[in-house]
């Protein structure tokens, strides 16, 4: 079964092979960039170049038709020219970049359609959403490849320089004046071709998932930027692979496939992973709830009565944990520190 299932479609049919090498080199790259844009805390700056990218599609698919090279020079094109103008409105208005990307990708993707419609038939505009990765052909799986290649050739020469520009871009246009802007379009010219080759696979709405949903969940895994970049790059790869193999197994789109198993592992690490533990935290702090609750009848008695049980101890206790200046709050602390014993807690807070 699992021989049949994960295994022998990549074995005996050329067109799985090619789907996966195309998503392993997609996994590749486009993660990388997604936990770059992560650092940036503009995690949706990917979903607005994908949707950017479709006017320059449809142009090329209106003057050529389904002309991989056409559409991919149109999509580039419009793509970095919404960048660009984003960019510049941000600078020249009060709006910031987000804003102003949000303004743009949404009037790009209703001239996209309106383009697309023109000429093509529902088939078209749903090949160019949503991808068609079984039918990748030769010619479009070395274009996802050479832009993947060209992508990690780029990211390891300016690698230090795309971190700094992400976590301190002051202090590198200080060092550097014009270096942040040069990087900052660097950046942006890979996300872009990125998402002009990823639309091939996983059309322009999907594209965007395989590149933040591993970069998001190796966040909660992992610790150093080394560590999130090669698990973001496994998560990927993995995702790909599985999904790929449920949709041959239950017949299902696979570009949604993939999407979804990575929507499942992304939540697995929201919910369990070592640098988020989001269920571990909540029983937490349902068990200290349960505690406060215990402890706050006998934090009065504890705090008066003291280790000595003399009048004096017994009268500070009563002014600590009273209905003087201290309230609810230093009598939860109180009862947190319960076991530390009374000279711990008299040299901890008084």
């Amino acid at each position: 079964m699992i021989w049949h299932t994960f295994f022998q479609p990549f074995i005996e049919f050329g067109f799985m092979r090619r789907a996966l090498v195309v998503c392993f080199a997609l996994s590749l790259s486009t993660t990388m960039l997604g936990v770059l844009l992560l650092l940036r805390r503009m995690s949706l700056m990917g979903d607005a170049l994908s949707h950017a990218i479709l006017p320059g599609v449809a142009a090329g698919y209106l003057l050529n038709g389904m002309s991989l090279l056409a559409m991919s020079v149109g999509g580039f094109i419009a793509g970095i020219a919404v960048a660009l103008v984003a960019g510049w409105v941000s600078r020249r208005t009060p709006l910031k970049e987000d804003a102003s990307f949000a303004g743009f990708y949404l009037g790009s993707l209703a001239l996209g359609v309106t383009l697309v419609s023109l000429r093509g038939s529902s088939v078209d505009l749903l090949h160019l959403l949503f991808g068609s990765i079984l039918a990748v052909d030769s010619d479009a799986a070395f274009f996802v490849t050479g832009v993947a290649s060209l992508t990690l050739l780029c990211i390891a020469l300016f690698y230090r320089g795309l971190v700094s520009e992400a976590f301190d871009s002051a202090w590198l246009q200080v060092n550097a004046r014009r270096l942040p802007a040069l990087l900052h379009g660097l950046f942006l010219a890979l996300l872009v071709l990125n998402l002009v080759a990823g639309f091939q696979v996983l059309g322009t709405l999907m594209a965007v998932g395989l590149m933040m949903l591993p970069a998001v969940a190796a966040r909660c895994w992992a610790r150093t930027l080394p560590s999130i970049l090669l698990l973001a790059a496994a998560i990927g790869a993995f995702c790909a692979w599985m999904g790929l193999s449920l949709s041959w197994a239950v017949n299902l789109p696979a570009g949604p496939a993939i999407v979804l198993t990575a929507s499942v592992l992304f939540f697995i690490s929201v919910f369990f992973g070592t640098r988020s533990r989001l269920v571990v935290g909540w029983r937490k702090l349902m068990g200290k709830g349960n505690d406060e609750t215990k402890c706050s009848g006998d934090g009065v008695s504890r705090g008066a009565d003291g280790a000595g049980g003399d009048g004096k101890n017994a009268e500070r206790g009563k002014q600590l944990f009273g209905a003087g200046r201290y309230g609810a709050a230093d009598r939860r602390r109180a009862c947190s520190c319960r076991y530390a014993g009374r000279a711990g807690w008299r040299s901890a807070h008084l």
